[in-house]
């Protein structure tokens, strides 16, 4: 996904899991531990594309719903 900043436009893009119908994105992980890292990438991936709502959803986990976390910019 192209990024458009400050009047640039970037063509490298963003390299993010999945786009959901051009509203939601989700990055996907299978890890014990959850990475603030992980938190930043996709909360800037929301700034730069203008979108207000992504998740990052952890696969290894007994319980998938513990492993789903939402995030939200305005």
């Amino acid at each position: 996904m192209p990024i458009f900043y400050d009047g640039l436009f970037f063509d490298e893009g963003l390299r993010m899991d999945t786009l959901v119908d051009e509203t939601v994105i989700c990055e996907f992980k299978a890890v014990e531990t959850v990475n603030k890292l992980w938190q930043a990438q996709i909360i800037s991936h929301l700034r730069l594309t203008q979108l207000h709502a992504g998740f990052v959803i952890n696969f290894n986990v007994v319980l998938i719903k513990d492993g789903i976390r939402r995030y939200c910019v305005e």
